[in-house]
């Protein structure tokens, strides 16, 4: 007796407090899938860069042995400079003299990306003016950039995604549910096959050092807005048409982050996933609902009835072919 008691109080304890729950098991496997990325990036990239850096200290021993009048500190003295001006995207090498980093076209690359927080890091303000003014022109560029976007695709997915499911769902008599479940991942593969595998193909072609799996995760982490910055086209050598390169580039950033986003949205509107979502939101509170109930009731009789009567002579004067009689018209009719 007891044991049913205290399992049904758990039970509603549990049924009271369903949204906490599902919170916290949501902020504990997030943790908990944080680490394990940890886990997995540090196993496999640390015996990498452990390799790396023997090769390094290698060539540099090599290298001090084989020229004796340089000193250590003067060879780190000049790395150093190096390496500092290597992150601001310029490059001591012969083979990269030519590339400019702050033409026109590689000046509106940097402000694509910088717009949509992609970000690669390869190129950045060198001067004080540039880095100020990079601040004023995201802090208004990338709101504006949001309400750009979510317009764009707010036009977009009523003709791609919601009339479709509409059409099949009236017109055909299939199940709403199982229509959109569809659509969507039929729309799923054909933004990866348009924007990540054939994109990723021609990438492969285009770049020298690419192959097949370096360009599918470039397009992978330029749409995901991550922008790691390790993989930047039309940097290589004698690239050719670098101009229209660059261009074509900027436009597959924009187009690809629209079908990303029209992607995501259609798979946000799927009826399980709503389901899912509502599981961590807060729910309200039944007393504020009370209190609105109790304001709602406490509305006086004549205040009702003036909003009744406002909205009856609403209606009378947009229904057409009706015209407003006047009071006086009214008392000579009731006269005669």
């Amino acid at each position: 007796m007891l044991q049913s008691l205290a399992s049904s109080s758990c039970v509603r304890l549990v049924e009271q407090h369903r949204s906490a729950w599902c919170f916290a098991l949501l902020v504990l496997g997030y943790l908990l899938y944080l680490v394990f990325g940890a886990v997995v990036f540090s196993s496999v990239e640390l015996p990498y860069e452990d390799l790396l850096r023997q090769e390094l200290g290698k060539l540099k021993q090599r290298f001090l042995n084989e020229h004796e009048c340089l000193s250590e500190s003067q060879l780190e003295q000049f790395l150093m400079r190096v390496l500092e001006a290597s992150n601001y995207g310029v490059s001591v090498l012969s083979n990269a003299s030519g590339n400019w980093n702050w033409d026109f076209t590689s000046s509106l690359f940097f402000a694509s990306t910088v717009l949509s927080t992609t970000g690669y890091g390869h190129t950045v303000p060198l001067s004080d003016g540039g880095k100020a003014f990079c601040i004023i022109y995201s802090v208004i560029g990338i709101p504006f950039t949001l309400l750009f976007l979510t317009a764009v695709v707010q036009r977009i997915i009523v003709y791609v995604t919601r009339r479709p499911v509409l059409y099949f769902h009236i017109r055909w008599g299939f199940s709403k549910q199982i229509v959109a479940i569809i659509h969507a991942i039929i729309l799923g593969f054909i933004t990866v096959s348009c924007f990540f595998l054939i994109p990723a193909a021609i990438f492969s072609v285009l770049e020298d050092d690419w192959n097949f799996l370096e360009s599918f995760y470039f397009c992978f982490i330029s749409l995901s807005t991550i922008g790691l910055g390790d993989y930047v086209p039309g940097e290589g050598y004698n690239q050719k048409f670098r101009e229209l390169y660059k261009i074509g580039i900027t436009c597959y950033l924009l187009l690809g982050l629209i079908a990303m986003l029209v992607v995501l949205e259609t798979f946000c509107e799927l009826h399980e996933l709503k389901k899912f979502r509502k599981l961590f939101y807060v729910k309200k509170d039944k007393e504020e609902d009370q209190v609105h109930i109790m304001e709602h009731d406490q509305l006086s009789f004549s205040s009702i009835s003036d909003q009744a009567a406002s909205m009856k002579d609403d209606q009378k004067a947009n229904e057409p072919f009706v015209t407003s009689q006047s009071p006086t018209s009214n008392d000579s009719s009731l006269n005669n």
